[in-house]
C-alpha cells in the first residue's frame, strides 16, 4: 500500500498596501546579502521609500501592487503581489502583469511565499487579469520552485542586459479552477 505525503497546512498571511513605515520594515528584513543575492545586493532605505510610494500609486490606479506581507502575528516578513512590468525598461515583458515575492530570511522555507503567491493570484483574478508572468533569476531555485508549484510554465530563458541568466514564467489564470 502506498500513501501520498501530506503537506503541512499553509501559514496564515496578510497583505496590505505598503505604508510609509513599511519602507523601513522592508529595508530591515531585506538588508541581508543572501536575501538580495539575485537582486544586486542590499539597497538603501531611500530606494524602499520610492518603491513603497510607487506601490501605493499602482494600488490607487490599478487596485493591485506589491503588498506588504504579514505573518499570522501581523509582523512584516516581506512583500508579494503584482505590478505592471515597467514600461521604461528596454527589455522584458512590457505590457504584462508581473507577480513576485520577496521574503526576509527568517520566513524562508515555511510556506509563506507560496501562500502569499496564492493570495496574490486570487486578488489578480478578481481584478480581471487573465495572465501573469514571473521574471526570475535562473539560479534562484527557491523562486523557481514557487513559480512551478503555482503551475506557472517556463515561457522563455534569456540573459538580462546586465548579463544575468533569467527565466520568464507565465500563467493563464483562465486555466485555474475557480476560487474557493
Amino acid at each position: 500500500m502506498t500513501t501520498s505525503p501530506t503537506r503541512p497546512p499553509l501559514p496564515a498571511v496578510g497583505l496590505r498596501v505598503p505604508t510609509d513605515e513599511d519602507a523601513h520594515s522592508w529595508h530591515r528584513v531585506f538588508n541581508d546579502a543572501d536575501v538580495m543575492e539575485f537582486l544586486g545586493g542590499p539597497a538603501e532605505l531611500s530606494e524602499y521609500e520610492e518603491f513603497t510610494a510607487r506601490q501605493r500609486m499602482h494600488d490607487a490606479q490599478l487596485g493591485l501592487c506589491l503588498w506588504t506581507l504579514l505573518d499570522g502575528d501581523g509582523e512584516v516578513i516581506g512583500f508579494t503581489g503584482a505590478q505592471p512590468w515597467p514600461a521604461d525598461k528596454a527589455w522584458g515583458p512590457v505590457g504584462e502583469i508581473e507577480i513576485g515575492w520577496r521574503l526576509g530570511r527568517a520566513a524562508w522555507g515555511r510556506g509563506y511565499a507560496y501562500a502569499a503567491a496564492l493570495a496574490t493570484l486570487e486578488r489578480v483574478r478578481e481584478a480581471g487579469i487573465e495572465r501573469v508572468v514571473a521574471m526570475i533569476h535562473a539560479d534562484n531555485a527557491r523562486s523557481v520552485a514557487v513559480a512551478e508549484r503555482l503551475g506557472m510554465t517556463l515561457a522563455e530563458e534569456f540573459t538580462t542586459p546586465g548579463g544575468n541568466p533569467a527565466r520568464r514564467y507565465a500563467l493563464d489564470l483562465r486555466d485555474l479552477p475557480p476560487p474557493r
